[in-house]
């Protein structure tokens, strides 16, 4: 995993020296503690990395005097606790050594965006700069391949995603793939909010694998689930936040014709979406392929537009007599929309009751064919 490029790097590199602490965060098994390690070797400074994971780190950092920080710190000009949301009182412990060690780099990695949130967040107003890292993108795996070697491995990746470890074990990716799915639901999701329904969480997770992609009725869960609408909509809101699942709002500027306030759901990883509903058929037999295929770019292309700092506004598109276009981007006012089809032998364009309504759009059709041009 150190030989694929991290996006993320140079944006975390170019923040060094400024005397903001550095917040890294992002799922479990995305690469933090790699990423950050690597980030040590290049600075050549004098680190100390402390794993919050660790008993004995988070009982010696959560009530730390002034003097004991200094005594842990020494010299050291680069400091990086890792999983600092297991710390108590992790705000206070940032703001103090940012206030108080001007000339040391603090990096903090964290694995729940809900816990940072609560914990660290408030403290550490104006005094932090916040980073997210995410399983691999396609331009990382691939940066230097053909579009055919991509287009060979794409059926990999539709079924089994792209987690650092799974990409690199492909062997063993369907039993890691169960483990990892396994830690999203048990060991974090449900202790952060000591949820009392796992098997609640675990249906409701189902149902948005299978409509993966799709527009979501949080009223239809609710009544499929049997409870209320504000806790489906809590508990989606909690699996964004571990970064499971994200949601897509549709775009209008007419809404006597188009749809404006429902959303579509996405999972950040295909592999974690087909973990859930244990479901690794090949990509050859499976009706769910096109769909698979749009969330893989949807997630991609979202991943890159962070990473390369765009100020991109992503949207998908629907009138309400069922008309629509998979994704759209709205950027410094230009409208850029986006069809997806995974079968080529399909001649598919845009739908003319989008381009009639907005006849500035850029469109295109985006098959296996062109994923090098749409991710890069």
């Amino acid at each position: 995993m150190d030989n694929f490029t991290r996006l993320a790097f140079p944006n975390i590199e170019a923040w060094l020296k400024k005397h903001k602490a550095i917040v890294l965060i992002g799922a479990r098994q995305v690469g933090k503690t790699t990423l950050v390690n690597k980030l040590i070797k290049s600075t050549k400074q004098k680190a100390i990395y402390l794993n919050a994971d660790e008993a004995n780190v988070r009982e010696s950092l959560g009530n730390a005097t002034l003097n004991q920080l200094k005594d842990t710190i020494g010299n050291h000009k680069l400091i990086v606790i890792d999983e600092v949301q297991r710390i108590d009182n992790a705000g206070l412990l940032l703001k103090r050594i940012t206030d108080n060690f001007k000339d040391v780099q603090l990096i903090a990695t964290g694995s729940s965006a809900l816990e940072i949130a609560d914990k660290v967040f408030e403290p550490l107003t104006g005094r932090h700069v916040l980073m997210h890292l995410y399983p691999f993108s396609v331009y990382e795996l691939y940066k230097d391949e053909s579009k055919l070697t991509i287009e060979n491995n794409l059926p990999f990746h539709l079924i089994h995603g792209f987690y650092p470890e799974i990409c690199t074990h492909r062997a063993d990716a369907e039993a890691l793939l169960k483990n990892l799915a396994s830690q999203y639901l048990y060991k974090d999701v449900l202790v952060w909010k000591d949820i009392r329904k796992p098997e609640l969480l675990d249906k409701l997770l189902q149902l948005l694998a299978y409509q993966m992609g799709s527009e979501v009725s949080l009223n239809e869960l609710a009544n499929q689930l049997k409870v209320k609408t504000e806790t489906i909509d809590s508990y989606i809101d909690l699996l964004e936040k571990a970064f499971v699942v994200f949601r897509l709002s549709s775009y209008a500027t007419n809404q006597r014709k188009e749809v404006s306030k429902m959303k579509k759901i996405y999972f950040w990883d295909n592999g974690i979406r087909n973990a859930i509903i244990n479901d690794f058929r090949p990509i050859q037999v499976r009706q769910d392929a096109g769909a698979l295929f749009e969330n893989m770019m949807v997630a991609d292309r979202l991943k890159m537009n962070e990473w390369k700092n765009k100020n991109v506004k992503p949207y998908f598109w629907r009138t309400l007599q069922q008309q629509e276009v998979d994704y759209v981007e709205k950027s410094a006012g230009q409208l850029d929309a986006f069809e997806f089809k995974y079968s080529e032998t399909s001649k598919v364009k845009l739908t003319k009751a989008f381009t009639n309504a907005y006849p500035d759009a850029r469109g295109k059709i985006i098959t296996p064919k062109e994923i090098k041009d749409f991710c890069w």
